[in-house]
């Protein structure tokens, strides 16, 4: 793939200078020094110039300053190169299980997930980045006989936990208490989506087991995945005290989510003790429903294992469901057995794990299944990589500075209160890179040291009270940085906002912020007070940012 960057030798003021090579073609414009500083969304060690297609893939200038531009590199075709069912080479060990062959079949042009097509969930085109969400609907809990990220592929003998041609996606019409109407008559429409899963659709079930229970599904679609660094440098305590901030001054209407803050302190950290962490606490800042802590342990370092189901070394099991009952019901599969003996001789072809090979089928598969020691198929290197990429992953500038509608629209979003929620700054502190696996030393990966960033988020939760909402009703502030670019970068003929998608245009997100249970209900009420053309200034600025 061709790559656009920066290099910090051929910075000219106003020179523009081409070159090219293999690889990359690269072209350097020095910004005018009268620039805003929140032209610069990712400090100047975290921004790109560019706006471009690729434009949310360049590295930051930390990792050119580092000479860590390889090692960028390399992670970057670990993201997009498919992982493979063979047993050895390069990008080797898909399965036996797993949600999809790459990481960029769920980030297309490194952001936001597309919106799903009405129909089958089908998962095999790049861009999809749906995920089904299954849960008991009597506690909102995951449900325990799936994984939390679903499975709907498999590498032969087994079989998919789940049928995605079984699961379909409906998108409904919604019209708000407003008639979908502004009080100076220009219309918009809103849409929700609606999944079904019979139970026909889940693997162990059609193998006997009938213990479902009252589960519904729901689309989460990803994150862009640029700018991770930067937030990951933002300190802790800054974070707890936004949240303590936001206890104080009391204008949400759903308050906080207790289960991680209450009386001015967290409450719900996030540890690792199961892949070599020694279980310090960390607060949880990543996902939607933060269930992560630092980068280094986050989202991203968790998909490229469960994702693929492809092994590290401090990852040597599968990710399967909670309760054990895919490993139960597969070993007892006649059809897996009968294909178990060639599988598991390309796994381990030198007989190094004997429990593979001595007792009965159904043990040998289950104990294969379940095994917490198993062949290492990505190595710490290429892991490594894969890091100094995820954290080395710059941030577009903001567009369209000098636009008088861009300007207004700015001042605007702050005079109704979106910048409450959508917080426009960050000052990163050292940037002391935290480890909660302990894998790495601590000078491996690039980093961001007292930079003023504008990610837009206050990296809290609230709530929206939307029709068919999220799981929990608990959201993580979305990052609104690069996401006017996702267009462009991905190719999707809408702007596929908020969680899952629904919203195709940045009015349409803006207009499902308006519940009256909403945490945005009074935002939203100012928008709808403005003229049309103060309106269109406020989608036009955030389509820059």
């Amino acid at each position: 793939m061709k790559k656009i960057h920066l290099s910090a030798l051929l910075l000219l003021c106003g020179a523009f200078v081409a070159c090219s090579d293999d690889d990359a073609a690269t072209i350097t414009q020095e910004p005018p020094t009268e620039l805003p500083e929140w032209y610069y969304t990712g400090g100047r060690l975290g921004t790109t110039h560019l706006a471009t297609f690729n434009a949310l893939e360049q590295p930051t200038a930390s990792i050119e300053n580092a000479g860590m531009y390889q090692s960028f590199k390399n992670g970057e075709a670990l993201f997009e190169k498919p992982f493979m069912s063979n047993n050895n080479g390069v990008r080797h060990g898909l399965g036996p299980v797993y949600i999809r062959t790459s990481c960029i079949h769920c980030h297309p042009g490194y952001g936001h997930g597309k919106r799903i097509k009405e129909g089958a969930f089908e998962t095999d085109e790049i861009g999809n980045g749906n995920l089904l969400v299954v849960y008991n609907k009597d506690t909102e809990a995951y449900v325990t006989w799936l994984a939390g990220m679903p499975q709907g592929h498999a590498v032969a003998p087994f079989k998919a936990p789940i049928d995605e041609s079984k699961i379909m996606v409906q998108w409904l019409d919604y019209t708000d208490e407003w008639g979908n109407k502004f009080p100076d008559g220009e219309t918009y429409s809103l849409q929700y989506p609606e999944v079904t899963m019979p139970n026909e659709a889940v693997y162990v079930y059609n193998q006997g087991y009938k213990e479902l229970g009252n589960y519904g599904v729901k689309l989460e679609s990803t994150i862009g995945i640029y700018g991770t660094g930067l937030l990951d440098a933002i300190p802790d305590e800054d974070i707890v005290a936004e949240w303590a901030k936001q206890e104080r001054d009391g204008y949400m209407p759903n308050g906080l989510n207790t289960a991680y803050f209450e009386n001015g302190q967290w409450k719900n950290y996030y540890a690792n003790t199961a892949q070599g962490g020694d279980g310090t606490k960390y607060i949880r800042r990543y996902t939607y429903a933060m269930s992560r802590g630092p980068l280094q342990d986050g989202a991203g370092a968790n998909a490229f294992w469960n994702i693929t189901n492809v092994t590290r070394s401090d990852r040597r099991f599968h990710y399967l469901d909670a309760a054990g009952t895919y490993a139960l019901y597969s070993s007892n599969d006649p059809e897996v057995q009968a294909g178990f003996e060639d599988y598991i001789a390309g796994v381990d072809p030198d007989k190094e794990h004997l429990e593979f090979w001595e007792g009965t089928l159904s043990q040998r598969i289950y104990a294969y299944l379940t095994s917490k020691n198993l062949p290492i198929e990505v190595t710490d290197e290429e892991y490594t990589d894969l890091m100094v990429w995820h954290r080395g992953l710059a941030v577009t500038a903001a567009r369209n500075i000098d636009d008088e509608d861009v300007l207004r629209g700015r001042e605007l979003f702050e005079e109704i209160g979106c910048a409450y929620c959508h917080r426009p700054s960050w000052t990163t502190g050292n940037d002391e890179v935290r480890d909660p696996a302990r894998f790495f030393k601590g000078n491996e990966l690039p980093r961001y040291p007292n930079q003023k960033i504008w990610p837009y988020t206050d990296m809290v939760q609230h709530k929206l009270h939307m029709e068919n909402d999220i799981r929990t009703g608990w959201c993580r502030t979305t990052p609104l940085w690069g996401r006017g670019l996702h267009q462009k970068v991905t190719g999707s003929a809408t702007a596929d906002r908020l969680h899952d998608c629904r919203a195709r245009t940045t009015m349409e997100a803006i207009m499902w912020h308006g519940n009256a249970k909403s945490d945005a209900r009074k935002s939203v009420e100012n928008f709808r007070s403005l003229t049309k053309e103060e309106r269109d200034a406020i989608v036009k600025f955030i389509d820059a940012i």
